[in-house]
C-alpha cells in the first residue's frame, strides 16, 4: 500500500565536533520519503526553490519516490543551520531561513487524496490539518510534532491529536506538552487527548508505544559505537515505522510493536554518515540483517 509524506524539504548545513558540511538534503519530509521507500511505493509533498540541487531531486527518484506533488517555488530553498555538541543528544540551531517554505500550503494531488497511509512531518499543526481534511478516508494517519508547536501552537496540536491515529514526539516533548514529568503517566495522558497511539521516542535509549486502550510497548534502540550525524533519525523512524504498516496493510497492535522496531533499525542507519548519504547505499536486505542481529539482543 502506497504512503503519502508530506513535510518539510531542505537544505542543512551540520557542523559535528569531527566534521562541516553545506548544503546537505534534510528536511522531515526528506528524510520520512526516502525511509518509507524500503518498505513501499511514497507520494511525497513539499516545496522547494529553484536553487534545488538536481543531485538531491534525482534521489528522490532513484528511490521511486513520486514527485507529483513536489512544489518547485521561485526563490531559495528552507535552509537550516545547526551545530552539535560532543554529546550529541545536544544540539543548537544557528539559523533558520524559511525562504519558499513560508508560504507553504500543501496542496494534495487528486492521486493523492484515497493513499490509505499518511504520515504528517514536522511541520505547523495547522498545515497537518489542512492535509488530514484533504485526505480521503485514509487508513491510519501519523502525526511527527516538535516544542516548538506545543509552545507556539498548542491549540492546533490539540485539535490535530483528535483528527490522527498516532503521535510522535520525543521525551522532553512529551513531557512539556503533558506538563507531566513521568513518561508513563505522560504518554497515557496524551493517548487521552484523541490519537489512538501515542510513540515517545527516547534517543539513544529506544521508544516507548501506548495505546489508548491501556496497551504499552518498550523497546531499546540499536546499539551503534559511532554516531555521525544524528540528524533526521526522528524523521526516517517515522517514515520506517508507516512503512511498515503499509507493506503489510496491517494497523493491530502487535504490527504496530513491529513498525516501532523497523522505525528504529532505520533510524539507526542513518545516524551512521551526514544526511541521507548512508541511507542512499542502504540495501533492504541490511535492514533484515540488522533486525536479526536486534532480535538476538532483545530475547
Amino acid at each position: 500500500m502506497p504512503v503519502l509524506v508530506v513535510g518539510s524539504i531542505a537544505l542543512d548545513n551540520i557542523k559535528t565536533p569531527t566534521a562541516e558540511h553545506q548544503h546537505l538534503l534534510g528536511g522531515s519530509a526528506s528524510y520520512a520519503a526516502v525511509a518509507a521507500s524500503f518498505f513501499g511505493p511514497v507520494n511525497l509533498v513539499g516545496v522547494v526553490g529553484d536553487d534545488f540541487p538536481p543531485q538531491h531531486k534525482q534521489l528522490f527518484a532513484d528511490r521511486k519516490i513520486d514527485l507529483i506533488g513536489l512544489e518547485v517555488a521561485a526563490g531559495q530553498t528552507f535552509t537550516w543551520t545547526g551545530e552539535y555538541e560532543v554529546n550529541m543528544n545536544n544540539r543548537k540551531t544557528l539559523a533558520i531561513a524559511l525562504n519558499v517554505f513560508e508560504k507553504f500550503a500543501p496542496k494534495l494531488p487528486e492521486a493523492y487524496r484515497a493513499t490509505p497511509y499518511v504520515l504528517l512531518g514536522n511541520i505547523a499543526p495547522s498545515l497537518q490539518r489542512s492535509v488530514r481534511q484533504q485526505a480521503r478516508n485514509p487508513k491510519f494517519v501519523v502525526a511527527d510534532t516538535m516544542d516548538l508547536w506545543i509552545g507556539m501552537a498548542r491549540a492546533d496540536l490539540l485539535e490535530l491529536l483528535k483528527e490522527v491515529d498516532m503521535l510522535i514526539l520525543n521525551d522532553s516533548e512529551a513531557k512539556q506538552l503533558t506538563e507531566v514529568d513521568n513518561l508513563i503517566r505522560a504518554g497515557k495522558k496524551i493517548a487521552a487527548l484523541g490519537p489512538r497511539y501515542v510513540a515517545v521516542k527516547k534517543g539513544e535509549h529506544g521508544c516507548l508505544l501506548f495505546g489508548r486502550d491501556g496497551e504499552f510497548f518498550s523497546t531499546g534502540a540499536f546499539p551503534l559505537e559511532t554516531i555521525h550525524d544524528p540528524t533526521g533519525a526522528g524523521d526516517c523512524f517515522a517514515g520506517g515505522l508507516i512503512g511498515h504498516l503499509a507493506r503489510t496493510d496491517d494497523i493491530s497492535f502487535a504490527n504496530l510493536k513491529e513498525a516501532i522496531i523497523q522505525g528504529t533499525l532505520v533510524a539507526s542507519f542513518c545516524c551512521e554518515e551526514f544526511s541521507l548519504r548512508r541511507l542512499e547505499k542502504l540495501r533492504a536486505e541490511e535492514i533484515d540483517e540488522r533486525r536479526k542481529a536486534f532480535g538476538s539482543f532483545i530475547i
